[in-house]
């Protein structure tokens, strides 16, 4: 028996085979009619539920490593851009290349094209009977960025005039780095598919409606108190054994 706080789903397994361990212990008077709450059904579940979670746990390190090799990469993006703009800017082209760049560069970094209205002037809109909402315009997700990145490097590819002698500003190591970016990103969303479907599958186990593990935990208890009275020492082994359900 547990009073600790601890929840999870690790710990409801756990509590799970303690549930099970003690009425299994009652021998042949634990005897339900309800076929989820038999004994071959509770191992059944304690079984799958172990398999289920370490399905999970496996499927973490995988997702983990490739977050966090998607974030390294991606974190020199933004500095990188202004160094991008600012090369073009103290070139010679045109006033209107120079606006389509910062704009671009601008949408990597996630700065509005314009700034947030103050509170006066939000009222004032408000007042003049028009809606003073204002919707976010960064674009600073990883596909946003790499989506992005890739106008960037088509426009400057077009630019004759953008010829940096600093090599990672160069055109062709811009194209190195988003095929790399793009690989990177690509890692994450094929890593993110069996972490998320190991999950589905240990919810199922774990939380399903009546045949899973938190809601056979319980009918087990409401047996076992009709067997042996509320105030029995073999109810008051298992009804203090918590469970949880996320929310």
């Amino acid at each position: 028996m547990t009073n600790s706080v601890e929840t999870g789903h690790n710990k409801n397994q756990a509590n799970f085979g303690t549930l099970t361990s003690y009425v299994t212990a009652y021998g042949a008077t634990y005897n339900p009619s309800n076929p989820y709450i038999v004994l071959t059904s509770l191992n059944n579940i304690l079984d799958r539920a172990h398999t289920a979670i370490q399905a999970v746990d496996a499927s973490k390190p995988i997702y983990s490593v490739a977050r966090a090799e998607r974030e390294v990469a991606f974190a020199p993006l933004k500095q990188l851009s202004r160094r991008v703009m600012n090369a073009l800017l103290a070139s010679t082209t045109t006033p209107e290349i120079d606006a389509s760049v910062k704009t671009i560069v601008h949408k990597i970094q996630g700065i509005r094209a314009t700034p947030w209205k103050t509170e006066d002037e939000k009222q004032a809109i408000e007042a003049a009977g028009k809606s003073a909402k204002q919707i976010s315009s960064a674009q600073t997700s990883y596909d946003n960025q790499l989506e992005n990145l890739y106008m960037l490097i088509q426009l400057l590819l077009k630019v004759p005039q953008y010829a940096p002698n600093e090599i990672d500003l160069q055109p062709a190591t811009l194209t190195a780095l988003y095929t790399d970016l793009k690989a990177k990103n690509a890692a994450v969303i094929a890593a993110t598919v069996p972490l998320s479907n190991a999950r589905i599958a240990r919810d199922e186990v774990l939380y399903k409606a009546d045949s899973g593990l938190f809601d056979v935990a319980a009918e087990v208890k409401i047996y076992v108190k009709s067997v042996y009275g509320a105030s029995s020492p073999q109810y008051k082994q298992i009804s203090k054994i918590k469970f949880t359900k996320p929310r």
